[in-house]
């Protein structure tokens, strides 16, 4: 009779398959614990991306806006919506000649309507094309020519019509590009230049729409966008603005993105410690049901060592037969979370009220290779102190037992 060498991976997935409720349980768990750290990852990594999308995409170091419309700015920065304030427009020379400013850029803000004069109510951005620092290399990325008066940029998350226009108080405005994702309140505002804006003006009013900047006169800005001298420190900069300058509030990029930084740090580490928890408490229940699994299978083992197995090959048998339950359970996790986060991560954005942006595919290469490996090292983990004591059992009075 013709010998044959006992395969241990064979072995362990004939094992698996003849008990599928248990294998089922086994990888159940280990996929809870791939979902919970692939998709926790994934949020953590696309969080950071956009906190770094977004600072670098506002580009300046301080914003002056009317006194009393600084939380107004910083959602409108932050969390899009529409919304607008007013000053003098003569407050960006001043701004633009105090010492430590490089440069200085007004904008005017305007929200349209969501009535039928308007394909959706978003925020409106106007730019001086001669001073302006931050929009046009943003817009310049996407499209190499000049905004020409009467056209305007899209946000990301802005949709245009089928002949790649936009309505706005009853007219419609050629789109010239769309921006890529700033994970701010960019991504649902539209960009035009000056004359653009007051062109807009008179064609609403004509219309018969009437704006709250008419109220101030020609003339009017509602914030200032600012450069600070790299040897100077953006904070007393701003002192001096606001020193020199009444009704005004100013202000810092970093103030605003730091505390950013911080809600997204506190999120992010909530995420670690939740995932590490869910660890531990998954080679806990893995080991508690390996533990109940080898026990009922003590005769099964016997006969293998009289088979001809090695202690080495049972601890084999049962290392591999977790490992694959473990392999199983990571890959259908990372699945299960792929299809939760990606499809739905305007849906998170919006509702984590952070700066959320996906990351680059390269990006994402070793999360689930890390999720994978950490997944199915967990089943050969659990099981260890099961499969060195069923390989020390003594086979003649194991297979005595219950006699």
């Amino acid at each position: 009779m013709k010998k044959r060498n006992l395969d241990t991976a064979a072995l362990s997935l004939k094992n698996l398959k003849a008990r599928p409720v248990r294998t089922v349980c086994l990888s159940a768990v280990v996929t809870v614990l791939a979902f919970t750290l692939f998709g926790g990852s994934i949020l953590a990594l696309n969080l950071r991306q956009g906190l770094s999308t977004m600072t670098k995409r506002f580009g300046a170091d301080l914003m002056v806006v009317p006194a009393g419309s600084s939380e107004k700015a910083q959602a409108l920065l932050l969390q899009g919506g529409s919304d607008y304030f007013y000053f003098n427009a003569d407050i960006t020379d001043r701004i633009a000649q105090t010492e430590g400013i490089v440069c200085a850029s007004p904008q005017f803000f305007l929200a349209s309507l969501s009535t039928e004069c308007c394909d959706a109510a978003v925020q409106l951005i106007a730019y001086d094309p001669e001073t302006d620092f931050v929009v046009q290399p943003w817009i310049a990325e996407k499209h190499h020519e000049t905004i020409g008066d009467g056209q305007v940029v899209v946000g990301s998350r802005i949709t245009l019509r089928p002949n790649g226009t936009i309505q706005l108080f009853n007219h419609e405005y050629p789109v010239a590009a769309q921006l890529s994702s700033s994970a701010s309140g960019f991504d649902t505002s539209i960009f035009m230049t000056m004359n653009s804006m007051r062109r807009l003006i008179d064609q609403a009013h004509a219309e018969k729409y009437n704006f709250l900047a008419d109220k101030h006169g020609d003339g009017v800005i509602s914030a200032v966008l600012a450069k600070t001298d790299p040897a100077k420190t953006p904070s007393l900069v701003a002192y001096d603005i606001r020193k020199q300058n009444d009704g005004i509030e100013v202000l810092l990029s970093q103030g605003i993105f730091s505390t950013l930084a911080a809600a997204l740090s506190g999120l992010v580490s909530y995420i670690h410690i939740f995932s590490a928890v869910l660890w531990i408490l998954a080679v806990i229940v893995l080991a508690a049901v390996f533990s109940l699994s080898i026990h009922e299978r003590k005769k099964e083992f016997a006969l293998l060592r009289i088979l001809g197995a090695t202690r080495k090959k049972l601890i084999g048998i049962v290392l591999s037969e977790s490992s694959l339950a473990g392999i199983a359970g990571g890959i259908a996790g990372v699945i299960f979370a792929s299809l939760v986060v990606f499809p739905f991560s305007t849906l998170i954005s919006e509702r984590l009220e952070l700066p959320y942006l996906d990351a680059p595919l390269f990006n994402l290469v070793p999360l689930v290779l890390g999720s994978l490996l950490l997944s199915s090292l967990t089943g050969p983990l659990a099981s260890l102190y099961s499969a060195f004591r069923i390989s020390r059992a003594e086979t003649y009075f194991t297979m005595r037992e219950g006699e």
